[in-house]
């Protein structure tokens, strides 16, 4: 059953209150056309439970703007939702078309900054490798009853791919039910080709302003926690409330490694207690063993990035170093499963703290 408006709704009682199921909830197909946002497509999204977002089929099905009652749950950057065609690879090229968003997808061979692997390609690799920038095939979006619940769901397929090499295919399912504040995404990453390939796949979400402000804490139960540059240990002191926009801040990393609990999942959250407003990740520890933290307090640039992966976003050589390196073989599937929830009250804040700790 949906529940809307203080009350549970069945879908007979709903049908006969609405001309049409997208008075409640909706998905739309429309197209950017100017600028270098050409080609990046859109999809929007629409739930009474206060829930909107918007997905850009040509940036690989990635989630661009997304908001809750008004209120933005992530970072914009001035670069707009920047097509396909104007994707830059090399070196750290990627930064011209990081819009932020709720979700920008980092793999699948590579995530990191830009990096040469002698073990692999023996290339240069650009920073979070080429994923977000493929367009996806076979889209669909649309709505559905199943049973009483009415579930939006969109879908569709990205390949990186290259000629007589490495072939890895994403299926992705984004949905959503109405009257829940929760995104569901599932991922599915299958090797076509002939030869074994490093999977790597970050989910770079990058909460904002009013979410992210000073005082916001990040909350994670972590077995062990380190920052990027010296690659030591760190308590929560360090990480655990975000700072106000200062003129020059710098970025500043750190890799956690999350307790499950005994269902084998994860949870992490970041809360605005003055707001009593909060989001919170959930995920299968073995699918997503890693939650990398990234902190950005610059003034016209204040982003932090939680960031969930079967890997860090630290390149390979750390990866491998710290047996993160994952490879798929020929013919092999991984399935990566990601759950965002907005947490909207005391209750809700209380609730997902519990979760955190692995109390409920």
């Amino acid at each position: 059953m949906a529940h809307l408006f203080g009350r549970d709704y069945t879908k007979a009682e709903l049908l006969r209150l609405v001309g049409d199921m997208s008075q409640l909830a909706a998905v739309r197909r429309a197209e950017l056309t100017e600028g270098n946002e050409r080609g990046a497509g859109l999809i929007e999204v629409s739930n009474a439970s206060g829930l909107s977002f918007s997905v850009l089929p040509g940036r690989a099905l990635d989630i661009a703007a997304a908001t809750y009652r008004g209120r933005s749950l992530c970072f914009r950057s001035a670069t707009g939702d920047v097509g396909p065609a104007f994707f830059e690879s090399v070196g750290y090229g990627w930064m011209r078309s990081f819009f932020g968003g709720l979700l920008i997808s980092c793999g699948m061979t590579f995530v990191g900054h830009p990096e040469t692997d002698p073990e692999e390609e023996g290339e240069e690799l650009g920073l979070h490798g080429r994923l977000s920038a493929i367009p996806a095939r076979e889209v669909s979006a649309g709505g559905d009853w199943l049973g009483d619940e009415y579930r939006l769901r969109i879908a569709g397929t990205m390949r990186e791919a290259v000629a007589l090499g490495t072939t890895l295919e994403l299926r992705r399912e984004i949905t959503t039910t109405l009257g829940e504040r929760r995104i569901s995404i599932h991922d599915c990453v299958e090797n076509l080709g002939g030869l074994r390939s490093p999977l790597m796949l970050v989910y770079h979400t990058n909460p904002g302003f009013p979410l992210l402000d000073e005082g916001t804490r990040f909350l994670v139960n972590s077995r062990l926690s380190t920052e990027w540059l010296q690659d030591r240990p760190v308590d929560a002191a360090v990480y655990e409330r975000a700072r106000a926009p200062e003129p020059a801040a710098g970025d500043d990393v750190f890799v956690h490694r999350p307790v499950p609990d005994a269902n084998g999942n994860v949870t992490v959250a970041l809360i605005n207690d003055r707001l009593a407003f909060g989001l919170q990740w959930r995920m299968p520890a073995a699918e997503l063993p890693l939650v990398t933290q990234w902190q950005h307090f610059a003034a016209a640039g204040y982003v932090t990035g939680v960031e969930p992966g079967n890997c860090s976003p630290l390149g390979r050589a750390w990866n491998r170093t710290h047996n993160f390196l994952e490879y798929l073989e020929p013919g092999a599937t991984r399935e990566f499963h990601l759950e965002i929830t907005v947490l909207d009250g005391a209750a809700d804040v209380a609730a997902a703290e519990r979760r955190v700790a692995n109390l409920a």
